[in-house]
């Protein structure tokens, strides 16, 4: 047989499945009015394993995995459409189209900005990027940067997420789980790693160098060119820089920023010692309650799934059923259960689309746990 006419015989199958996913989504609403009128949830997973179960079995050996990822995916588009018929009230819903209520048109140039660590931090870095003339507050920990928030000690906080090269900041995704805090801007910041010491001092003289544990992973293979030399990891690149200004030692060395060289009189033995050239940090602006800026397209959640299979699955499955864009998936474990998770998402989705509320609505309802971390625009540095 020629391809043209099995072609056209899929056509005319196609025809006839599109008008039957039709139909079946019209039966799928009067189903949800008869919950809503029923006070049910949308989900009924007895209901959804029997059907599965019966749909492996109608489809044989061959095609049963087929089947069950086909039926799967209708199932949540057909839950989807459900939620969407009765527009259940979204906490996180009232939540944003609040912030987009009261939040100012411009943001902020002057604030009181919590950062980690000392003064020259790449964290400082983006704060003053950020703001136009912050007033910044040091932490020696990230836990310090929350409390001052939470306190109402500082407006913001600006904390590093994720790097190109290092990947995520663990901590931080630890502590946005364990605070109420929201993201309301973020920032991705070149980030240019420098080999610092004391005027006079040569490379060979180095005994020991001082970094953050992220800009060590970052300058691995620069790291690798010396022997018999210490790497002692410290909580901050510009307090590596510090150490060394201000210690005893002639033969010690930092890792450290090129501004801080300048700052604790230093001078640069090497510059751009990183592995990639193209080397960025994500830093997250941070706030007691949601702001939403105009041109905010992008918002962070997380989540946690019912322990099952195709949990994970059916989240992916609406985002995609909506057509919104993932930008960023990272699991975090749940120190307090065994091999189970809490999902990190980033979502890109204007603040102003009715299709975001709408995730987060089918979203809240279906995960065991839920938390709205903010919706904002990244900029860069």
């Amino acid at each position: 047989m020629e391809l043209s006419e099995l072609r056209k015989q899929i056509n005319e199958i196609d025809n006839q499945l599109l008008k039957l996913f039709i139909d079946r989504m019209h039966v799928a609403s009067g189903v949800a009015e008869y919950k809503r009128q029923n006070n049910m949830p949308v989900l009924d997973s007895a209901r959804e394993r029997e059907l599965l179960a019966r749909i492996a079995e109608s489809a044989g050996s061959e095609m049963d995995e087929y089947a069950l990822v086909l039926y799967s995916t209708i199932l949540s588009l057909s839950r989807s459409y459900q939620h969407k018929q009765l527009s259940p009230e979204s906490k996180y819903g009232a939540m944003i189209e609040n912030a987009l209520a009261a939040t100012d048109k411009l943001f902020p140039e002057h604030a009181r900005v919590a950062c980690q660590g000392v003064e020259g931090a790449y964290s400082q870095i983006a704060a003053t990027k950020l703001f136009k003339l912050p007033s910044i507050m040091y932490f020696s920990a990230f836990d310090g940067v929350f409390a001052a928030i939470e306190s109402g000690m500082c407006e913001y906080g600006v904390l590093p997420i994720e790097n190109s090269t290092a990947g995520s900041v663990k901590r931080v995704y630890d502590l946005m789980v364990d605070h109420n805090l929201y993201i309301v801007r973020s920032m991705r910041v070149k980030i240019d790693h420098n080999l610092l010491a004391k005027p006079g001092t040569k490379i060979g003289d180095i005994k020991e160098i001082f970094s953050h544990e992220q800009a060590i992973d970052q300058s691995a293979a620069f790291l690798r060119t010396f022997r018999d030399v210490k790497v002692t990891v410290v909580a901050n690149t510009a307090v590596a820089a510090k150490m060394v200004a201000e210690s005893d030692r002639t033969d010690v060395a930092a890792i450290s920023s090129r501004s801080c060289a300048e700052l604790y009189g230093l001078s640069v033995l090497a510059d751009s010692v990183q592995d990639k050239s193209n080397n960025y940090t994500r830093f997250i602006c941070v706030a007691k309650k949601p702001e939403i800026y105009p041109g905010a397209d992008r918002t962070s959640i997380m989540l946690v799934t019912p322990h099952k299979p195709g949990a994970l699955y059916n989240i992916l499955s609406k985002i995609n059923a909506l057509g919104l864009n993932l930008l960023k998936l990272e699991s975090r474990p749940l120190p307090e259960r065994e091999f189970e998770f809490m999902f990190y998402f980033d979502i890109e989705a204007s603040a102003y689309s009715p299709k975001l509320i709408e995730l987060i609505s089918e979203l809240e309802s279906d995960s065991e746990e839920f938390k709205y971390l903010g919706t904002y625009a990244e900029v860069i540095g």
